[in-house]
């Protein structure tokens, strides 16, 4: 039963993050904000909705590792999916079309992790209220971010579209991206509870769930979206998203800490958490140089760049699973 609840879910959650895709198109269209902006916000807050989902009940439930190893794992997993699409489109590197002007986008998310790992570490006993100083910081340098790329964007008259006879109206897409949404909310919880129901019918440790299948499970939603946005040729939402996802898990991260009560968020969590974050940070500086270096040589179907994203992410998932810290 619980297999049949997981590929319920699973499915549920391709059809929805499809049609997020579809959807925020429309609005990208309609609005003339463009693709990138779109992506990076309005598509990556969505798809991280079960990534937020997921560690709010975490700390509910008093198992915060499960939260960390879920937001900092799935960074990881975002990364991964510019390797798997490379090898979906080898007549063509189509995420380098616009690399520039994704280079802002993906230095922010290596800010905002690398922002996160430094405070996980110097452990900043300082508390307003119940909440961190450390998750506030974390919170303001994402306001901060999303401001510095709303600036950039509006600036920049290349994102400036024309609106293709046939594009459905605007209330089409804002309704269909708020029942999108709102199905990712209802569902995401079944596909936790089945994930980790899996993991212990397998054997596999809690925390380790929250790193690798959890982690996974709640980035499926990237995944489909992203291959849809391709799909509909819509490179820059699609390369948006994964960036902006990764922003967006930093920011979930900060946000957790005002759902959880006992204290500081980041305190609770096991510093050796510091090497989950430090693989997602390196696939992403790896993910952003990828795209803006002119280097064309693949080795038989794979070009290097996504070749060292293959080998980073197992080996440093199998390198979690030998030392025990995830």
């Amino acid at each position: 039963m619980v297999w049949v609840s997981f590929i319920f879910s699973a499915a549920v959650i391709v059809f929805a993050a499809n049609y997020l895709a579809k959807a925020g198109d429309i609005i990208a269209v309609r609005t003339r904000l463009g693709g990138m902006f779109i992506g990076v916000l309005l598509l990556a807050g969505a798809t991280s909705l079960p990534e937020v989902l997921t560690s709010i009940s975490s700390v509910n439930l008093n198992t915060p590792n499960i939260a960390a190893g879920n937001l900092l794992g799935s960074n990881a997993f975002n990364m991964l999916l510019l390797a798997i699409l490379d090898i979906s489109h080898r007549s063509q590197r189509i995420l380098r079309k616009s690399a520039q002007r994704h280079a802002l986008t993906g230095s922010l998310a290596i800010l905002l992790i690398g922002l996160v790992l430094y405070l996980l570490l110097a452990n900043i006993d300082i508390k307003i209220g119940w909440v961190g100083l450390d998750g506030l910081i974390i919170l303001a340098t994402y306001i901060f971010a999303v401001r510095l790329i709303s600036t950039d964007t509006k600036t920049d008259k290349k994102n400036v579209v024309e609106i293709p006879y046939g594009t459905p109206k605007l209330w089409v897409g804002l309704v269909g991206f708020i029942i999108s949404a709102g199905i990712l909310i209802a569902i995401t919880p079944l596909m936790v509870r089945s994930s980790n129901e899996i993991a212990v019918i397998t054997g596999l440790g809690a925390t380790f769930v929250g790193t690798t299948l959890v982690a996974m499970v709640t980035s499926l939603p990237e995944l489909v979206t992203t291959i849809a946005a391709i799909r509909i040729g819509a490179p820059d939402m699609a390369i948006g998203n994964l960036f902006g996802s990764n922003m967006f898990n930093m920011f979930a991260l900060g946000l957790t800490d005002l759902f959880y009560t006992k204290g500081r968020f980041l305190a609770v969590i096991d510093p050796s958490f510091a090497l989950v974050g430090m693989l997602g940070l390196l696939m992403t500086a790896i993910g952003l140089l990828g795209n803006l270096a002119k280097l064309e040589k693949r080795i038989w179907v794979i070009e290097i760049d996504s070749l060292l994203l293959f080998i980073l992410y197992f080996s440093g998932m199998w390198l979690l699973y030998q030392r025990g810290i995830a």
